[in-house]
């Protein structure tokens, strides 16, 4: 069933009268503020299949239009609840986005204002404001005097400018070759398809037991390329893995890199702005000697979809790589010191990005968004103390960044109706620390939290993820949100030992 069909009654619909567009903009706002007042008590999440969002939603176009109000309250009712709700407190699944109030008044202003911000000429302030913005992660990345960048859609096309700049820079040699981790982010695989290197060629290598990239095994893989009488031409190390958010030996890469004569680029795409804190900044060392860096504001600097950021040690290279001359963009040419960021990217037309994080530091302070920051890694480790202390949980690796990955592992039992076979005597069960058997299989664990997760996610309590360490099946969380508090955790935690009781 299609949307509503009413007659409108403010003249053109591309361009009403003034008391029209003020009158429907409030409504506009007026739905985010009510979805944002009664935000958290809203499910995390709510999804249906195909079949029936086609049946709800689809229809043929209005042959003559209709009512703009009508259909915005008819979107607000039917379209948006059938997704997730990604800033919502108990959404820890995947990486969330919980930007801001001045990020969403930003997109307002951009918006109406429409600005095509690929060359000075058209943008000289939305493009300044960008050249400010980005001077500001530079210090806070600790990248040299001079390094800049680009505002991009995310950090997929980010990762992609980084892995097309290392190829070009390098001469496009037959045989170039790329390392990453294989904690690494998929879009730097993507990455690699799409600038042409055969998957022969783009090395996943093995990290340690702490999920970090060794910097001897890098090495090695290196030496043995050159031995081969092939190219290493970039090495991706991560700034806040994915998976476990652990960060690669950015020092020891780093020094590798320039005895190698190798590029490196750090995808620190939600981990990045972890600098800001004392933790974090330990954590990232050595970032800002890396080439490239990859953030991602949409996800812990408080943005709307879509802002992510590449930053460049020398932004000069940006725009030999991806500088094209036209005959219809000659009066563009640049006087100076002017950017004209159409140059640094594959986007002519872009929009004015940089505005909601300006907004956004300007209005809240660099202390206070520090400091949101950190609490997304305090209610990470604490989450890993619960976990740790109570014995129907399993930690699998330490919590890092605000990730924490664990399963649900009942105590005792035989194995239930996951078909996990017993194993050695029948003495029974001691304890987490003193067992002499084990009932349950990975196979029976894997079932096991599945369905926990599945459970949560259809119950509408929160919002988790999953991942494989170690060939075992992991339950996620990932705190980032300003809005998330530890009731919201240690609930969400509650709730996955209930869900898996019932089920075990």
């Amino acid at each position: 069933m299609s949307g509503p069909d009413t007659g409108g009654g403010d003249g053109d619909a591309l361009l009403p009268n003034p008391e029209a567009m003020r009158r429907l903009g409030y409504r506009a706002v007026d739905h985010i503020v009510d979805r944002w007042a009664g935000l958290e008590a809203d499910r995390p999440w709510q999804g249906t299949s195909r079949a029936v969002a086609e049946a709800r939603l689809d229809g043929p176009p209005s042959e003559d239009g209709g009512d703009v109000e009508a259909l915005m309250d008819w979107a607000v009712r039917e379209v948006f609840p059938l997704a997730g709700r990604i800033d919502h407190p108990r959404f820890m699944g995947f990486v969330p986005s919980g930007p801001g109030w001045p990020a969403v008044l930003a997109d307002i202003l951009v918006s109406g204002h429409n600005v095509f911000q690929g060359t000075w000429l058209e943008s000289a302030g939305p493009s300044q404001i960008e050249l400010t913005v980005l001077e500001w992660f530079r210090g806070w990345l600790g990248m040299p005097e001079g390094a800049g960048g680009i505002l991009t859609t995310g950090g997929s096309v980010a990762n992609l400018l980084a892995v097309v700049a290392a190829r070009d820079l390098a001469g496009a040699p037959e045989g170039g070759v790329i390392y990453l981790s294989e904690q690494g982010h998929s879009s730097l695989e993507r990455a690699a398809r799409v600038a042409g290197f055969p998957m022969e060629r783009v090395r996943k290598l093995s990290t340690g037991t702490d999920r970090r990239l060794p910097v001897d095994g890098v090495a090695a893989a290196v030496a043995q390329d050159r031995e081969r009488g092939l190219h290493p031409l970039l090495i991706c190390a991560n700034g806040g893995a994915t998976s476990t958010g652990v960060v690669d030996p950015l020092p020891g890469l780093a020094a590798l890199a320039r005895q190698e004569g190798v590029r490196l680029h750090v995808d620190a795409a939600y981990g990045g702005f972890a600098v800001l804190t004392a933790e974090g900044r330990a954590a990232l060392e050595g970032i800002g000697q890396a080439d490239t860096v990859t953030l991602d504001p949409h996800k812990w600097f408080f943005q709307t979809y879509e802002c992510g950021c590449l930053m460049a040690r020398d932004p000069g290279e940006l725009e030999r790589v991806f500088r094209v001359s036209a005959a219809y963009l000659q009066d563009t040419h640049l006087q100076e010191r002017e950017v004209n960021f159409g140059d640094r990217g594959i986007q002519l037309t872009r929009a004015f990005r940089a505005l909601g994080i300006w907004l956004t530091v300007q209005s809240a302070g660099r202390r206070r968004l520090a400091e949101a920051i950190e609490a997304g890694i305090e209610l990470g480790a604490k989450a890993g103390a619960w976990i740790e202390a109570h014995p129907e949980l399993e930690l699998l690796h330490p919590a890092c960044l605000g990730i924490v990955c664990f399963r649900y592992r009942p105590v005792g039992g035989d194995g239930g109706r996951y078909g996990a076979a017993r194993r050695g005597s029948d003495d029974g069960w001691e304890g987490r620390e003193g067992r002499k058997e084990d009932p349950w299989s990975e196979e029976g664990l894997e079932t096991l939290n599945r369905e926990v997760q599945d459970r949560m996610l259809q119950g509408g309590h929160a919002m988790m993820s999953s991942t494989r360490l170690d060939h075992r099946y992991s339950l996620r969380f990932c705190i980032l949100n300003h809005r998330s508090r530890w009731e919201h955790v240690e609930s969400a935690l509650e709730q996955v030992v209930r869900e898996g009781r019932a089920l075990s």
